[in-house]
């Protein structure tokens, strides 16, 4: 063997002792800034961008590195849209439909009312028009868009009083996730308060509002709210799978090498599945918990559901004519959910519905 032959040869050996391939081994070093929507005190949604940065580090030998900040520490929790967009921070982790205010069809690429549960949302997204439809809609405000995770179906959140009837809502001051709920049950008579959740538990106790959501029981434990609210329903039927998203700056993505873009894509994947596992991992405990704390776990009535899906249709209506985006979106998202819907009544809800009633 030469002695360039051997040199050769000892650079590809000391390349795969390291686990490295040469063009992400070249790389120079990028550091980043996540602006976060969410509260360190809550693992589960706030810890899907330390899941994603630590999985970017990782892949990327240390090359790629991205500093990841809570609600409060840069920006307030919903002022990473306009640190995103305008390159503040390279990249935010929020659910879009914190921006409805902006444009309607921020809440389709997060949950909308009687919309999609967890995995319907993933076969859209990435099986349907979903993705390609939002970063369409995205371009507008400089950015691109990533899973970042899904919370599975949501609870309907903690009340002060019994709800047994739709009217039951009328002149309640209730804390709700995103505008586009809130215009549904304000249509019920709600009166809607927007706050971060790192909030809900003061105002609860201070009898500032009367009801609140947030996501589940493992979260709602974490933030107490079972000890100022008794009442506690579900389902959370305008979250049937809430999707969070990694928003990233255009420009900034665009200038990545493709080796750290790939990375971007593939830890985003990871951080994605690993919220949702986590989620349906923690939540029966807590659930468990919260029961044997004396929380009334209550369902929505019926006619209480039959009440706000009326309301919900109403206001999606309505938003065909505030929003061409909305309404371009919208349409392709219900007719792929009537393709879901048909088949997961020949599947999933029939076993699902046999197993719920087994003692195993």
């Amino acid at each position: 063997m030469d002695r360039r032959s051997a040199i050769r040869h000892a650079g590809i050996a000391s390349v795969l002792a390291t686990g490295m391939s040469p063009a992400v081994h070249a790389q120079t070093a990028v550091r980043w800034r996540l602006a976060s929507s969410f509260p360190k005190s809550l693992d589960t949604i706030y810890g899907g961008a330390t899941v994603f940065a630590r999985e970017v580090k990782a892949l990327s030998a240390g090359r790629f590195e991205i500093e990841v900040h809570a609600a409060g520490e840069l920006m307030p929790a919903f002022g990473v849209l306009d640190a995103v967009q305008g390159g503040t921070v390279e990249i935010a982790h929020t659910a879009p439909y914190y921006f409805y205010a902006r444009n309607q069809a921020f809440a389709l690429g997060s949950a909308i009312p009687f919309g999609f549960n967890a995995r319907q949302m993933n076969a859209w997204m990435l099986h349907g028009n979903g993705r390609r439809l939002m970063d369409e809609f995205y371009a507008g405000y400089n950015m691109v868009s990533f899973a970042g995770g899904n919370t599975g179906t949501q609870m309907g959140g903690w009340y002060l009083k019994e709800i047994r009837h739709g009217t039951d809502f009328k002149g309640m001051r209730m804390r709700l996730g995103g505008g586009l709920v809130g215009e549904v049950m304000a249509a019920m008579g709600v009166i809607p308060v927007d706050m971060p959740g790192g909030e809900i538990y003061e105002a609860l106790q201070k009898r500032s509002i009367d009801a609140a959501e947030w996501v589940g029981p493992y979260d709602d434990q974490k933030l107490g709210l079972n000890k100022v609210a008794p009442y506690y329903y579900y389902p959370g039927w305008w979250e049937g799978g809430l999707e969070l998203d990694f928003l990233v700056n255009r420009k900034a993505y665009e200038a990545l090498p493709a080796e750290y873009r790939a990375i971007v894509r593939a830890a985003s994947s990871l951080s994605h599945a690993d919220m949702l596992a986590k989620y349906d991992a923690l939540n029966p405990n807590a659930l468990k918990q919260l029961v044997v704390a004396k929380t009334k776990v209550l369902p929505f009535s019926l006619p209480v559901l039959d009440a706000s899906f009326r309301a919900a249709m109403e206001v999606f209506a309505l938003n065909e004519s505030r929003s061409a985006q909305w309404k371009k979106i919208y349409a392709d998202m219900r007719n792929f959910q009537r393709d879901q819907i048909f088949w997961y009544r020949f599947a999933e809800a029939r076993y699902d519905s046999f197993m719920s009633a087994q003692r195993i």
